[in-house]
């Protein structure tokens, strides 16, 4: 584990409001909760959370779990907030909502921003996946830390140098342990990261 793990990098701008109560928040919060189930998701011993889940709203809004939520087996719409604004090239993220937003937040920016088909974004930690899976599949650069402006950088490179798009995954080479399934839909999405795990660890 990285020791800047679940920290957040960003400038944050957070608009503390009451949670969001809609249905398509209790849909992302049942995919969180099958992936949590299986370990993809979590708190290390020490505490440090890992692992967020969004679903695109509007335009390049959209919702994701917020900060250190790993820590909790269950989550309530009180754990989400809605990201409204991004600059990925200044590290900057406008959200509102009773949580500040994950820490990765940026990376789910970058993928939103980038392919308009993409409406859901997870991002998991797996070590054995990670390690079996590091240049197998679409890889970012090693150099390229989680939460800061060169992440995004290399997963907007990735799309447009890889294949990446027809995987729906991709591991993160400068953030141990960490992969990000995407797709049109939340079961796309899903299936895409628990596939996956099947076929390198069953």
């Amino acid at each position: 584990m990285n020791l800047d793990e679940g920290y957040i990098k960003f400038k944050a701008y957070w608009d503390k409001t009451s949670p969001y109560e809609n249905e398509v928040i209790q849909e992302l919060n049942a995919w969180r909760q099958r992936l949590y189930d299986v370990n993809l998701l979590g708190a290390y011993p020490d505490g440090i959370g890992f692992g967020n889940v969004s679903l695109r709203k509007t335009g390049n809004q959209f919702y994701i779990s917020g900060s250190t939520t790993g820590n909790f087996k269950t989550l309530t719409n009180e754990h989400y907030a809605l990201v409204t604004d991004f600059d990925l090239d200044q590290n900057e993220v406008h959200c509102s909502g009773p949580i500040i937003a994950s820490s990765e937040s940026p990376s789910h920016a970058s993928l939103y921003q980038s392919v308009p088909e993409v409406n859901a974004v997870f991002h998991v930690h797996h070590f054995e996946l990670w390690k079996k899976t590091l240049d197998e599949i679409p890889t970012t650069d090693k150099s390229a830390p989680y939460g800061c402006p060169e992440m995004s950088h290399e997963i907007m490179r990735l799309i447009k140098e890889s294949d990446v798009l027809e995987h729906k995954v991709f591991a993160m080479g400068g953030h141990r342990e960490g992969l990000i399934a995407f797709g049109r839909t939340l079961d796309e999405a899903g299936e895409t990261i628990l596939s996956l795990l099947k076929k390198y660890l069953d």
